[in-house]
């Protein structure tokens, strides 16, 4: 009324600009609210980049509703929102599914950017960082990444059978629950692969990580990348790596869920987990006892763990985060059953820490930093109480050391069968005596500390270019010491990384990356590792019956550091301090150097019925060389001929002692030659199924056993009258590398629905080629207790099956049925695998779930 009572008296033309003027004023003011308040955008694509329209976005604040958008014809969305808080954003599209859903804190005036990636809705994509450093959907990357989510961990005890569901991976548990255990990643050595928690690298010195005693406790996802990539994980990622992820805390409300089951084999296991958020705040903490008897004497198991994980986020562009692991565990060491029939009285002990702590600054839209700490803190202790055994000769096995004729523990009288159809029968030795150069109790300890600093900094020049430089600093301290023998070796390692790399794409068609790292290290000098890959859609994903046709191409190279053991048991080192210095000049033996690795791989995916079936089909070329092999004491007449037999007698007895086993030297070279094959389905949004296929022809091209013992003038060694030339630590050339299958396949299947999730898999492994590695350990010192070393190792089928019943809201059942046919063939030879074992729980949830 006032507005109109000024208004009047006015000419037309002032009238009008004064009414301009107002309109103006009003636009202003309201501008000037919005842009105060805070606006939230993104972009919705598929997998393959290409935008999404008409996908419905919901917005959440604090778990509760704010308001709904659709993506327009670009793919774009966006909220004003005017609020803080924790905001989620669940999006639905048709015949798609929402990958990885963000979760972030946003204040009122805050501005931020959140895209959405789906993927097709009847198969499971991811969304990996370990491929190149920055997350990418898995079809926007020529790389081979395998990615297993909570529901593949679920009812699981520890990470070792999800690992077997994946082509191109071998896993090998010496023994049962606890047993020491180790990944072979497409032929390469089990300490090839790199292994991260939360991008911490946690592997020993050199690579040697056990999965044995890694609990799935506090483990969200599983990312492991089969390939060399030192170029972004420095040395030891030299055939892949294997990247455990923590969860993190997303409920606005706190929430405890407790896990209980009691099974079979006097097996126990209790879990507790915690995990909420408030505003700025996330927190996620675990922690499981878990404990068996195992299926065999002398071999109790107990396994604790505790996880946490804490962010703080105190602006949209600015987040923290922090976490922990610490696992204690113990199991029996009761030796290779098979071979004695008695079980050693050894004890293993492992404590093992993980801490790290990360800043993210997004300073710009285009410009994303990352500065990491890492800390492992890892130890091992191995206690052999007494010497389990039968003397023989009888009573000769406690006199003073030395003694002539003094005898040794042995095993009972077995029977020894290979996989190939060969067999022997004797008795082995379990422990050396007292008499000869033994002691009992001893112990051994092993230690690694590692610090590192990890810088990142990737920056977007384009839509379709992003650029990424890093710097890693590491320090690693490890220690063996075994008293009783005087062993004491202590090493210090400072490593450096300079890392760069670009990926990005071609009109959504081309994807590429291309990258490199600059490596010195204090143990292997100055070391290179480049990597480049290529990803080519020829048809793009699409509606029909064939849909989406991707081609892809790796080249990479990478290197190894050598391990603590490797370092310390140098053969090179051996012989120069014993007078060995002629057979290191007649063998031109070098320092441990480290390994390399080179790859070549291609491959092609295929998409069926609107991509409801997609077929994978990769081809790689491995080439390992410089590779680690240890020489066994057996040798030692020939490699230090001016020795006498007394000194021979006080080295070997050394040797023979836990820790110092073997003597290593750069004299394996082999190649790996290989077809992976996936199909993955998904039959509405309830059942999925996948099953892959691996065949794997490895060479050994050097070896010390064929190359460097012909040159001592040692004949080789061979099985009983027949001839066949057997190695006893390392294939012979020509041979396959020991535990390295063939053909290796998986099939998993899961259902989901109303209350019931099951899920069964099954992992199978033709035969592979081993040692008993029994050499010099027969009644008279002999061989005569070694097999042919090929196909030694028995083929196997494991079958599990488990599944829960959602009884009640926060009340569920659980069970798992693991080898259902009582496999025993499992474990390489000589070592019986876990029988047919079950679990069943309860399941129990305190707290309001977020929805």
């Amino acid at each position: 009324m006032f507005l109109l009572d000024g208004l009047r008296g006015l000419s037309l033309r002032n009238y009008t600009r004064a009414l301009c003027a107002a309109c103006i004023s009003i636009l202003a003011f309201f501008s000037a609210t919005v842009s105060q308040a805070g606006v939230i955008r993104g972009t919705v694509t598929d997998t393959t980049g290409a935008t999404v329209k008409g996908a419905t976005v919901v917005l959440f604040n604090g778990g509760k509703y704010v308001s709904t958008t659709v993506s327009t014809a670009d793919g774009t969305f966006q909220f004003v929102t005017g609020r803080a808080g924790r905001f989620t954003l669940v999006i639905t599209a048709a015949s798609f599914h929402q990958l990885d859903p963000p979760f972030f804190y946003a204040g009122a005036n805050d501005n931020v950017e959140r895209s959405l990636v789906m993927e097709p809705e009847w198969v499971h994509q991811s969304i990996v960082v370990t491929a190149t450093g920055t997350p990418i959907a898995q079809q926007q990357t020529s790389s081979q990444t395998e990615v297993f989510s909570p529901l593949d961990l679920a009812r699981r005890e520890d990470v070792i059978d999800i690992l077997r569901l994946q082509p191109g991976a071998v896993v090998t548990q010496l023994g049962q629950r606890g047993a020491q255990t180790s990944l072979f990643i497409r032929g390469g050595d089990s300490n090839a692969a790199k292994v991260l928690f939360d991008g911490v690298n946690v592997d020993e010195m050199g690579g040697i990580f056990d999965y044995g005693n890694t609990s799935a406790t506090g483990i969200h996802s599983t990312e492991v990348f089969r390939g060399p990539n030192s170029s972004l994980y420095g040395s030891d990622a030299a055939s892949g790596v294997v990247n455990f992820v923590t969860p993190r805390g997303l409920d606005s409300h706190p929430q405890l869920t407790f896990n209980g089951d009691l099974g079979n084999l006097h097996t126990a296991r209790n879990q507790l987990e915690l995990e909420g958020s408030r505003n700025k705040l996330d927190y996620y903490g675990a922690y499981s006892w878990l404990q068996s008897e195992n299926d065999l004497p002398m071999d109790r198991y107990h396994l604790g763990t505790a996880v946490g994980n804490f962010g703080w986020q105190p602006t949209s562009s600015l987040r923290f985060l922090g976490t922990g692991r610490w696992a204690v565990a113990a199991t029996g060491v009761p030796n290779a059953w098979n071979f004695y029939g008695i079980a050693d009285d050894r004890k293993q002990s492992d404590q093992n820490l993980y801490i790290g702590g990360s800043a993210d600054y997004q300073m710009t839209a285009d410009f994303h930093n990352q500065l990491r700490y890492g800390a492992a803190r890892k130890r091992e202790q191995s206690v052999q109480w007494y010497p389990a055994g039968i003397c023989i000769p009888a009573g000769s096995c406690d006199l003073p050391p030395g003694t002539p004729g003094a005898g040794n523990w042995y095993g009972n009288d077995v029977t020894i069968r290979g996989a190939n159809g060969t067999q022997v029968v004797g008795q082995a030795i379990l422990n050396y005596s007292t008499a000869n150069f033994s002691t009992y109790p001893n112990r051994l300890d092993l230690v690694t500390n590692r610090d590192q600093v990890h810088y990142e900094g990737d920056f977007r020049f384009t839509p379709h270019l992003l650029g990424l430089v890093g710097f890693n600093y590491e320090n690693e301290r490890g220690a063996e010491r075994e008293p009783v023998y005087f062993i004491d070796d202590t090493s210090q390692r400072n490593n450096y990384d300079y890392l760069a790399e670009v990926h990005g794409d071609f009109k959504g068609r081309l994807f590429y990356t291309l990258g490199g790292s600059l490596q010195r290290y204090q143990i292997i000098g100055t070391q290179t590792s480049p990597r480049f890959g290529l990803s080519y859609y020829a048809l793009k994903p699409r509606r029909g019956i064939f849909n989406g046709t991707r081609l892809s191409f790796n080249f990479a190279q990478a290197v190894r550091e050598p391990t603590l053991a490797d370092q310390f048991g140098s053969l090179y080192t051996f012989l120069e301090t014993n007078g060995g210095d002629q057979t290191v000049q007649q063998l031109h033996i070098h320092q441990v150097s480290a390994p390399t690795a080179r790859t070549w791989e291609g491959g092609v995916e295929q998409g069926f019925a609107s991509e409801r079936v997609i077929v994978h089909l990769n081809f790689f070329h491995n080439e390992f060389g410089r590779q680690i092999e240890g020489v066994g004491p057996g040798l030692l007449p020939a490699l230090l001929p001016q020795l006498t037999p007394a000194q021979l007698q006080l080295l070997e007895s050394t040797l023979n002692s836990e820790g110092a086993f073997s003597l290593d030297v750069n004299s394996e070279a082999f190649r790996a030659l290989g077809a992976e094959s996936t199909v993955e389905a998904g039959f509405g949004r309830s059942f999925f199924i996948k099953g892959g296929y691996t065949y794997l022809d490895t060479v050994v091209q050097h070896s010390f056993s064929s190359d460097n013992e012909t040159l001592l003038g040692i004949p080789p060694t061979t099985f009983a009258n027949t001839g066949i030339p057997l190695g006893i630590y390392s294939p012979l050339k020509g041979a396959r590398p020991f535990r390295r299958p063939p053909h290796t396949g998986f099939v998993s299947a899961t259902f989901s629905a109303h209350r019931w999730v099951l899920a069964s898999t099954a992992a199978f492994s033709s035969r592979s080629d081993d040692s008993t590695f029994l050499g010099y350990v027969d009644l008279n010192q002999g061989n005569s207790l070694l097999l042919p070393n090929r196909n030694l190792d028995y083929g196997y089928a494991k079958i599990d099956f488990g599944g829960s019943f959602q009884l009640l809201t926060r009340l569920s059942i659980y069970g798992q049925a693991e080898n259902l046919t009582n496999d025993q063939h499992i474990a390489p030879i000589g070592y019986p695998s876990l029988p047919f074992n079950f679990r069943m729980g309860l399941r129990v949830i305190v707290g309001k779930k977020q929805q």
